[in-house]
């Protein structure tokens, strides 16, 4: 008994040892999944490389592949520079966030400047085949230095006015998915549309040039996601590492649910089922699931997911044929549209460990009023500085390229080369 008396200083300070070891390596584990996390999500770029060049027509891919090389470019050095301290500064009111210029380090920045590119290049798509690239290039600018940034801290800063409300967005839907899709709305609306898109009331179908390589994106874009959601945990480790886990599993059913959702929708309404609107339903189940992938039951995640991929589709067609905005992609039904759904379904099912926090859950009313403001305020942001941003180009440098160039595509006329050299016999490409 005397030996183990004596030896007692050495045991704790063993244990405290132990204690901090652990500590360090939770730290380290941690840095690490955020820097893979953050390369999967880097990655995404090429899924929306393929997906916006497959669903639009060959003549204009070189344009595609170039807008989405800026985005992740352009994106990098303008958040570097002002955008991550616009969006984790310090501040005074929770709206407005500052501390100087060149802030943030490591896999922190790293990861969260992959979120801005996204935010970016979700635009990219919508106004394809029709836009001057220098216009796009400012544009792009913008919404990663200042659009995207001031709208994130409003609940990823941590004290921003959001958060104080008890607003949740988990991984972005509103945050990176709704600015970007309500940006495109917006950005779709300002350019108009392609030639021959609306022939005498009626809306003319310009189908892409290659399903194939649009679906081979989708799938890119899904893997992705595991990081773009699961990374959000910002942490690996005992509880972390489950929950993490947990994120890329809810993930993956709500995407599932999505694609189904949409494929059976199409299936019944069109007569058969329809691979762009299917692969759409699964980019809109991974949306809904963005939002809420922390705080969701796998049943209401797939639940999520299914209702996100039937939206979609009524989405596209409303924004369509109602609205006559030419979407190219549907970037804006996507992202915005069902990012607005997968912020507002926390409010309906959502959990809090085993605490129903939804309407239909026994959570009450407080939670969906929190995600219905956060969601409204993200939209509404996004909408108005875009219509500033694309009003001041449209009266100074011009949105949308002459008739003879968008009639040759904007390959050559923009950049001078071509995605598939050689005699080419399908005019309607």
């Amino acid at each position: 008994m005397s030996h183990l008396i004596n030896n007692l200083p050495l045991v704790i300070q063993d244990a405290a040892a132990v204690e901090s070891l652990a500590g360090a390596i939770k730290d380290d584990m941690g840095m690490l999944w955020m820097l893979l996390s953050g390369i999967l999500v880097f990655f995404m770029q090429a899924g929306f490389t393929l997906v916006e060049s497959g669903m639009t027509r060959s003549k204009n891919a070189v344009n595609i592949a170039m807008k989405n090389l800026l985005d992740i470019a352009v994106g990098s050095l303008t958040y570097w520079f002002v955008g991550y301290s616009l969006m984790y500064g310090d501040t005074t009111n929770g709206w407005f966030f500052w501390s100087g210029i060149m802030q943030g380090e490591g896999a922190d920045l790293f990861f969260q400047t992959m979120f801005a590119a996204t935010a970016a290049t979700i635009v990219s798509g919508a106004i394809a085949g029709r836009t001057k690239y220098s216009t796009y290039i400012i544009f792009s600018v913008v919404m990663t230095a200042i659009i995207y940034p001031i709208a994130g801290g409003w609940q990823w800063q941590g004290s921003g006015w959001l958060t104080e409300l008890g607003f949740i967005d988990f991984a972005g839907s509103s945050i990176v998915h709704a600015v970007g899709g309500f940006a495109a709305l917006v950005a779709a609306y300002m350019v108009g549309p392609r030639i021959g898109k609306f022939v005498n009331g009626k809306v003319m179908p310009i189908p892409g040039h290659n399903q194939i390589l649009a679906t081979l994106g989708v799938f890119i874009l899904w893997l992705g996601w595991f990081g773009f959601n699961g990374g959000s945990q910002l942490a690996w480790g005992g509880d972390d590492a489950v929950a993490a886990s947990t994120v890329v599993l809810i993930t993956n059913l709500a995407a599932a649910a999505g694609a189904l959702g949409a494929l059976i929708t199409t299936w019944i309404w069109y007569g058969k089922p329809h691979l762009a609107q299917s692969l759409n339903g699964a980019l809109a189940g991974l949306v809904s699931i963005t939002a809420g992938c922390g705080n969701m039951t796998a049943g209401g995640a797939v639940l999520a997911g299914l209702i996100g991929g039937v939206i979609v589709v009524f989405s596209i067609e409303f924004i369509e044929k109602k609205l006559k905005i030419d979407d190219a992609i549907g970037a804006a039904s996507v992202h915005g549209v069902v990012g607005f759904w997968g912020t507002i379904v926390i409010g309906l099912w959502g959990v809090d460990g085993d605490a129903g926090i939804g309407i239909f859950n026994g959570g009450g009313s407080t939670q969906l009023v929190a995600q219905l403001t956060g969601g409204l305020a993200y939209a509404v942001w996004a909408v108005v500085l875009s219509f500033i941003v694309f009003g001041i180009l449209k009266k100074t440098v011009g949105l949308r390229v002459t008739e003879e160039v968008e009639v040759a595509g904007l390959d050559i006329s923009e950049h001078g080369s071509i995605a598939y050299p050689g005699k080419r016999e399908r005019g309607q490409d």
